[in-house]
């Protein structure tokens, strides 16, 4: 039996709250694929990301049932598996060295140039950043793919908001470097 479609998240989550399996099921299908590229981005490994997704859904179930009023359910979802994912490599022994204050190029200073690589060739630049290190890529994920402030990502990670400048622009860097190497431009 498939989940009918609700009109919003309270109604599956009061689902689930009753035990429902439909509620759960409802959620998982409409969030599922969204939660798990979100992991991808982050952990770049199928398997791993297939694993988080799973231990996300497992909290997030265990937990549906001290919710009520939900406002964006989503976000809070998106939150447990952002945060099992950078728990995640830091079981692999990522380290993000704090590199203290390191002048960086203001972001309203950006090159229009510079724009045009990244709205070009989208596949080419997914897989430049799939490349990068993982705390690049973490950075670069969560502050372009999720929109969270620097200065989250910064309090998330547990290392400066200069840190998080400062490794933003130069993964933006290696990935401009990478591109201009395929020669998309010059």
């Amino acid at each position: 039996m498939t989940p009918p479609e609700y009109k919003n998240d309270n109604e599956l989550i009061a689902l689930c709250q009753a035990s429902n399996d439909l509620g759960y099921a409802g959620l998982y299908k409409k969030y599922a694929r969204r939660t798990y590229n979100s992991i991808h981005r982050i952990v770049s490994h199928t398997a791993e990301a297939e694993d988080l997704l799973q231990e996300t859904f497992v909290e997030v179930f265990k937990e549906v049932n001290r919710l009520s009023n939900v406002l964006n359910f989503e976000a809070w979802v998106k939150r447990i598996a952002i945060n099992k994912s950078i728990s995640h490599l830091r079981k692999r022994k990522i380290e993000f060295a704090d590199l203290g204050f390191t002048e960086v190029q203001a972001e309203e200073d950006y090159d229009v140039a510079e724009n045009e690589i990244f709205e070009s060739k989208v596949e080419d630049v997914k897989k430049c950043i799939a490349e990068l290190p993982d705390g690049y890529r973490t950075i670069v994920t969560l502050y372009l793919f999720e929109q969270m402030p620097q200065e989250e990502i910064s309090k998330l990670l547990g290392i400066s908001h200069n840190t998080v400048r400062t490794q933003y622009h130069r993964a933006k860097k290696k990935i401009l470097t990478s591109l201009k190497d395929k020669s998309y431009y010059e």
